[in-house]
C-alpha cells in the first residue's frame, strides 16, 4: 500500500485511479473534437482546454469515489463495478451541467458533455477489463512472508486470500516448537541463513505474526532482514494499514503510544476543520431549509409527538450535548430506559422509517455542527447510558472521545449501523484508526463515501 496523508491506499486502487484519471482527460478531448469536426470548427491545442478536462476527470473521479467505483465490491465483481461506473459517470455529468449553468462559462457545451459521458464509460469499462484484471494478478502484490504459523499468522492467510488484498504471502516459518496452524509453514531450524532465504523468494516485507513475544523475538533475523532493505512490520501495524481499522485482538497500550499516529500537530488541521464546517454547515441548513421543514409536517401529520427531539449525547473529552434530529420514532419508544435500535425496529413510524434510510432525519444536526458541538466528520456520538457501559466492556473506547463528534465517519462508511456491543466494538475499531490517522484529507474521503451509504442505503437502520 501507499500513504498518502497518513492514509493507506491498495497499490492496486491507486493505479487503477491514475489509469482512469487519464482516460477520462482523454474521454474529454476526444469529445470535444468529435464535437468540433462535427460543426467544422477548429478544435484548437490540447492546452488551451487543459483546466476543462482537469475539471471534467476531476469532477467524474469525485463521483467514482463516492459511490464506491474503488470499494472491495467493485474490485471483485465487474457487473458490480459496471452498475456502479453507470451511477457516477451519470451524477458527475449533471453536478458538471449544474456547476456551468450556475457560473454561466460556457465551459461544458452540453453535446461534448453528452460525448464525454459515453466515451468514459466506455474506456473506464475496458480499463476494468484490460488493466484491472491486470493488477487483480500476484505480480501486482507486495510478496510477503510471515514469521510465525499459529492464529496469527491464519488470519494473515485468510486476508491475503481475498481478491481485493493488495499482498500475497510467499511462505511462512514457524518460529516455535508448538504444533503448527497453517500446516505448510516451514521450521526455522529448517533454514539455515533467513536472510538469503527472504532473498531468494524476492520478499518485500516480513511481518511478524509470533503468538507470544516474550523472550521469542528473532532480533538477529530481524536486524539482518532490516538492514538488507526488506521492510519488518509488526502484526498490528500490518492489519492497520491492510484493513483501515485498529485490531483491538491484539493491540496493547505501547502499541498505540509508540506507533505513529495522534500527531500533536494539527493547529492547521482542526483550523480548516473548523472553518469547513462553519461554511458547510451554514450552507447545507440554507439549501434544505424547506426539506427539513415539508419532514417535520409530513411527521407531526404521520404520528402524535413534536417533530424534532432533543438527546444528549457524549461529545469531544467526555463532555455532553444535545442533538438536534427529526422524530423518526414513537413518543413512547423508550418508555422503558434507553434500548438500542434494531433492524425492522417496531418503533419507528412510517415516516421515520424512510427519512432514516435516507437520512434526512440527520439534516438537523448540521446546527449543532455550526454550533462546534461536532463536525461534519468524526466518530459518531453515543447516548451516555451506553457509554458508561462500553467503557467497561471495550478497551481504549474513551479514546475515541479525543476528537470531536461527527454526522458521518471512517466507521460509518466502512460498516454498518452498530446496535449491540459486538457492532460497537467493530466500530470501535474504525474509530481509533480515524483518530490516530486524521488528516483533511482523509476527512474528505469520507465526505465523498458517504454518498455513496445514502445512495445504497448501506447500514441503515
Amino acid at each position: 500500500m501507499i500513504r498518502v496523508f497518513k492514509h493507506y491506499i491498495p497499490h492496486a486502487v491507486l493505479l487503477l485511479g491514475l489509469f482512469d484519471l487519464l482516460l477520462l482527460v482523454t474521454a474529454g478531448e476526444l469529445a470535444w473534437r468529435l464535437r468540433a469536426g462535427q460543426i467544422e470548427m477548429d478544435p484548437g491545442f490540447f492546452h488551451e482546454r487543459v483546466w476543462s478536462h482537469a475539471g471534467f476527470a476531476g469532477m467524474m473521479l469525485a463521483a467514482m469515489i463516492s459511490v464506491g467505483v474503488y470499494g472491495a465490491d467493485s474490485l471483485r465483481s465487474m457487473r458490480f463495478a459496471c452498475a456502479r461506473l453507470l451511477v457516477a459517470v451519470s451524477l458527475g455529468i449533471i453536478a458538471l451541467s449544474f456547476i456551468d449553468f450556475v457560473l454561466d462559462a460556457h465551459n461544458f457545451w452540453r453535446s461534448t458533455l453528452a460525448y464525454g459521458m459515453a466515451l468514459a464509460i466506455v474506456l473506464l469499462v475496458l480499463n476494468r477489463l484490460v488493466i484491472g484484471g491486470i493488477l487483480g494478478t500476484s505480480a501486482f502484490r507486495r510478496r510477503v512472508l510471515v514469521l510465525g504459523a499459529g492464529n496469527r499468522a491464519q488470519r494473515l492467510r485468510e486476508l491475503g486470500d481475498k481478491s481485493e488484498s493488495g499482498f500475497v504471502i510467499v511462505s511462512y516459518v514457524g518460529m516455535s516448537e508448538s504444533a503448527p496452524v497453517v500446516e505448510e509453514a516451514i521450521a526455522r531450524s529448517a533454514i539455515h541463513n533467513l536472510t538469503r532465504f527472504v532473498e531468494n523468494l524476492g520478499v518485500s516485507e516480513v511481518v511478524l505474526a509470533l503468538e507470544e513475544r516474550r523472550n521469542a523475538l528473532p532480533l538477529k533475523d530481524l536486524l539482518r532482514i532490516k538492514t538488507a532493505g526488506v521492510h519488518v512490520n509488526d502484526f498490528s501495524s500490518f492489519l492497520e494499514r491492510e484493513t483501515g481499522r485498529v485490531d483491538l485482538d491484539t493491540v496493547n497500550p505501547s502499541w498505540l503510544i509508540f506507533s505513529d499516529g495522534f500527531s500533536s500537530g494539527r493547529a492547521v488541521s482542526s483550523v480548516a476543520k473548523r472553518a469547513f464546517d462553519i461554511g458547510a454547515s451554514a450552507l447545507l441548513l440554507l439549501l434544505t431549509a424547506p426539506v427539513i421543514v415539508i419532514f417535520a409536517l409530513l411527521v407531526k401529520i404521520d404520528s402524535r409527538g413534536p417533530a424534532f427531539y432533543r438527546q444528549s449525547r457524549v461529545g469531544l473529552y467526555g463532555q455532553k450535548f444535545d442533538v438536534i434530529k427529526l422524530r423518526s420514532m414513537r413518543t413512547d419508544a423508550e418508555a422503558g430506559g434507553a434500548q438500542w435500535a434494531t433492524k425492522n425496529d417496531p418503533r419507528v413510524t412510517r415516516i421515520g422509517n424512510f427519512i432514516r434510510k435516507v437520512r434526512i432525519d440527520e439534516l438537523p444536526q448540521a446546527w449543532t455542527v455550526l454550533k462546534g458541538e461536532m463536525s461534519f466528520v468524526g466518530p459518531r456520538p453515543e447516548r451516555p447510558e451506553f457509554v458508561a457501559d462500553l467503557e467497561e466492556q471495550l478497551n481504549y473506547y474513551a479514546e475515541r472521545h479525543m476528537v470531536k463528534p461527527g454526522i458521518t465517519g471512517w466507521a460509518q462508511v466502512n460498516y454498518p449501523y452498530g446496535a449491540s456491543i459486538e457492532d460497537s466494538r467493530h466500530k470501535l475499531e474504525y474509530d481509533l484508526y480515524y483518530a490516530k490517522n486524521y488528516t483533511p484529507f482523509l476527512d474528505l474521503l469520507i465526505i465523498l463515501q458517504t454518498l455513496r451509504v445514502v445512495l445504497w442505503h448501506e447500514g441503515a437502520r
